[in-house]
């Protein structure tokens, strides 16, 4: 690992779990700059393209997850912004846009731990991942409109599917934050654990994904993806498509082969 606050990201590996730390911590981890984008960039892709790693962890350095945009910056010529709005376009197209199609398209499993405050786009990022828990100091805010402007990141792509088109406006158009506890409620996060505790438990969960079936796993949690905006016809296509290469899998003759043994099984990724 790098020192904090030397590197946008670290990067810690752990056997088959890889955790990735938003790395800014005296702003509170603001993902609007494009050093912070490319390397969260890279180190989800160097995750994805390594067989060995079956899950990732993504949390933030400090006592943030992240701000979203840094606010210092959004001035004509600074971060996102050019003094020409069809420039600003480009910017975010190149820039921030890339992280919610950078997600969509894993299919490693990302676990958010929000050990802080997740604003704006950093609230944004945790409904990228695919399970989030949080510690009991996090808050969550969809609060570009307290700054002005709207979800430029895909937030109003990804929170109604999250939380409901309801709760969603009202997050939105109020811009208010809610705690860990509400967002447990709605259903933002899965569980709500102590601070202290939190990436004990991401570890755990993460542990618990990473002895099932590499292959198997990558797939469901693509067909999970696919079924949020697929028809039911075409998402039967693919599962069985999908299911045809798991049955293939010497993974799956294991599964079989343990159960009828009555023994723990061993994957290999084969």
């Amino acid at each position: 690992m790098t020192e904090a606050g030397t590197d946008p990201i670290l990067t810690e590996r752990e056997g088959a779990i890889v955790t990735i730390t938003l790395n800014a911590p005296d702003r509170r981890n603001p993902i609007s700059d494009l050093p912070m984008i490319e390397a969260l960039e890279a180190a989800l892709r160097a995750a994805e393209a390594d067989p060995a790693i079956r899950v990732a962890i993504l949390t933030g350095a400090g006592p943030a997850f992240s701000s979203g945009g840094d606010v210092r910056k959004m001035v004509p010529g600074g971060g996102l912004r050019d003094a020409l709005p069809a420039r600003t376009r480009i910017n975010y197209k190149a820039g921030i846009q890339r992280l919610p199609l950078l997600f969509h398209d894993l299919e490693l499993p990302v676990i958010a731990a929000v050990n802080g405050p997740a604003i704006g786009a950093g609230c944004d990022l945790a409904c990228m991942c695919d399970i989030r828990i949080a510690g009991t100091s996090a808050r969550f805010a969809e609060s570009f409109v307290k700054v002005g402007l709207v979800p430029g990141d895909g937030g109003a792509w990804l929170l109604p599917r999250i939380v409901g088109f309801s709760r969603a406006t009202e997050m939105a158009l109020t811009g208010d934050p809610i705690d860990a506890a509400e967002a447990l409620a709605y259903g933002l996060v899965s569980r709500v654990v102590a601070d202290a505790d939190l990436l004990d438990t991401a570890r755990a969960i993460a542990a618990r994904i990473a002895v099932n079936p590499p292959h198997a796993v990558r797939m469901t949690k693509r067909l999970l993806r696919e079924g949020q905006t697929a028809t039911l016809p075409a998402l039967l296509d693919l599962s069985a498509a999908m299911q045809a290469l798991a049955h293939a899998t010497a993974d799956h003759e294991e599964a079989v082969a343990a159960f009828t043994a009555r023994r723990a099984p061993v994957f290999t990724g084969r």
